[in-house]
């Protein structure tokens, strides 16, 4: 049994909508913490990212969204007995969201990402660079790729490679779970270092800090510096928005690419798919991050 199927389990008992954390709730009280051996705070988190992708994903989906702030859950046969309907949004404060690191926002971004810019994602995890290299300032948390031609045609994606206009874009995304003056400069500048070499870079938090002062002084940075600004909704991805758009670049830094292929064997492994998805025309059709 696994947290897909302790969910559909919960509310089919209940014969009601469940919010992640409700479920979570419910599935300690019954044990199932135990069974499969997981604590901590994350778990509802992981539960709703993992709903959000299989909603979105799988056309034979058995789940349904039918509320958000808090964003509730349930099974798609109640909505056809009419046991279910759907409610008005209500607001809830992200500070009564479990806690979750930075990790856990990974799923969330690459939901939002593919869902509403079509880019593909994949993570890169610093801990496999080379030892002999500080990589947390050379490469980002998450990469992306968007290939506009999908739906080109043949003829089409022919004559793009003959004259050079194969309008791939790559991305770069740096996560923060806070963003605030205390951390701005340091994080802001990390995503530029992380970012030279991409068509667009951006800064990406789950709490942002609404002070005036601070949203004009991250608008500075972005018209000097070009990184664009996302923020994740931890309880609803649907919710995400970019805040501010990155600065577009029409050429790659390929003298960067080539060193951070060198140290990361993710990056490498992310390089080496975009070639394969060109060369096949075969692009992929699912998210290249890791659950």
């Amino acid at each position: 049994m696994n947290l897909r199927d302790i969910a559909k389990q919960i509310i089919t008992e209940a014969q009601k909508p469940f919010s992640s954390q409700e479920i979570w709730d419910i599935a300690e009280q019954q044990g199932y913490n135990d069974i499969l051996k997981l604590t901590g705070k994350t778990i509802p988190t992981t539960i709703a990212s993992m709903l959000y992708v299989d909603i979105k994903d799988n056309p034979n989906s058995e789940f349904i969204k039918t509320q958000v702030r808090p964003t509730k859950f349930s099974l798609k046969k109640l909505a056809l007995n009419s046991e279910i309907t759907r409610t008005e949004p209500q607001e809830e404060s992200i500070s009564k969201s479990p806690k979750y690191t930075e990790r856990e926002l990974h799923k969330l971004l690459t939901y939002y990402a593919y869902t509403y810019h079509g880019v593909y994602t994949k993570t890169i995890f610093h801990e496999k660079s080379k030892k002999n290299h500080y990589a947390q300032w050379q490469h980002p948390d998450i990469v992306g790729v968007y290939y506009p031609m999908e739906k080109w045609e043949e003829a089409v994606f022919d004559i793009a490679g003959y004259i050079g206009n194969q309008p791939v874009k790559i991305f770069s995304y740096e996560l923060k779970k806070e963003l605030n003056f205390s951390n701005l400069r340091e994080s802001y500048f990390q995503a530029v270092s992380n970012s030279s070499w991409a068509n667009e870079g951006y800064l990406v938090a789950a709490v942002i800090d609404q002070d005036e002062d601070f949203l004009q002084e991250i608008r500075r940075l972005a018209n000097s510096f070009g990184i664009g600004l996302i923020r994740l909704d931890v309880n609803n991805p649907d919710d995400s928005e970019t805040i501010i758009q990155a600065t577009k670049k029409d050429i790659l830094d390929i003298e960067m690419i080539n060193i951070i292929v060198g140290k990361n064997p993710d990056f490498r492994e992310f390089i080496k798919r975009i070639k394969t998805d060109l060369t096949q025309r075969k692009f992929v059709k699912k998210n290249l991050i890791n659950y």
